[in-house]
């Protein structure tokens, strides 16, 4: 591999409340406009900036991969480098050289994510934007089981949000869980592909499976009538992150 013709493979990990989504956008602070700003101070050059997935308004993310051009700093130092000029919500963890085609998004497998509920009657000041309080009692075994109804390869039209332009909506998702830590429940699922709002929309389902006590049948039922009437309200994004990125 020529190191002048190889692609610097970024992971980072931010908080995401403060920012529009991954995108740039004319008028509006993302976490790729604000990453290709510190490219520049660092190294005096525009560089391109490809990112593994858009992430919305106020989603986070634990590991978030994107690559751009090949840079004449040490992969040790470019963290340190980009870190300076970056602010305290954005931090890159790791940098590392990558063959000359590879790509952050088309050469993803798949990706793995969470969704944190603090689930009490009191509200936590340090878990603002971070977690969705939600104070009525969610029975986490119920929702674990009717989450397996998620798991397998499916046509997720019911979990899209309306007015996607997206002709294809199969995806295969390989586990999806639920747990209990103190007051934090959290979903996890990971897929090679998610629909728009898709995650959040699985949550809100499965939210509503402990209330209802809804099993895995019902929610295959959900998932078989293509109908995103069926399935269950789209959580807010504050509690959503991307956890891991897939290669």
């Amino acid at each position: 591999m020529s190191i002048e013709n190889s692609k610097i493979k970024l992971t980072l990990a931010y908080d995401g409340t403060s920012f529009h989504g991954w995108q740039v956008q004319k008028d509006h602070a993302t976490i790729q406009g604000t990453l290709q700003e510190a490219l520049f101070k660092a190294t005096g050059k525009e560089l391109p900036l490809t990112g593994c997935s858009r992430t919305d308004a106020g989603v986070h993310a634990l590991e978030y991969v994107c690559h751009t051009d090949f840079i004449s700093i040490p992969c040790d130092k470019i963290p340190l480098a980009l870190n300076a000029h970056l602010p305290p919500e954005i931090i890159v963890k790791s940098a590392q050289l990558a063959e000359s085609d590879f790509h952050a998004r088309y050469n993803c497998r798949g990706k793995e994510y969470i969704y944190k509920i603090l689930n009490t009657h009191l509200r936590d000041p340090f878990l603002a934007n971070r977690a969705m309080f939600y104070p009525k009692h969610l029975d986490e075994n119920i929702m674990n089981e009717a989450a397996q109804g998620i798991c397998g390869k499916k046509d997720f039209r019911a979990f899209m949000a309306q007015g996607s332009p997206v002709p294809d909506t199969v995806r295969t998702v390989q586990y999806c869980d639920v747990f209990r830590q103190g007051d934090i429940v959290t979903v996890r699922v990971a897929a090679d592909g998610f629909l728009y709002n898709m995650v959040r929309i699985i949550v809100g389902t499965l939210m509503g499976a402990s209330e209802k006590k809804l099993t895995k049948n019902d929610i295959e039922n959900i998932i078989d009538s293509l109908d995103r009437t069926k399935a269950g309200a789209t959580v807010p994004a504050c509690g959503l992150y991307l956890n891991k990125v897939f290669y």
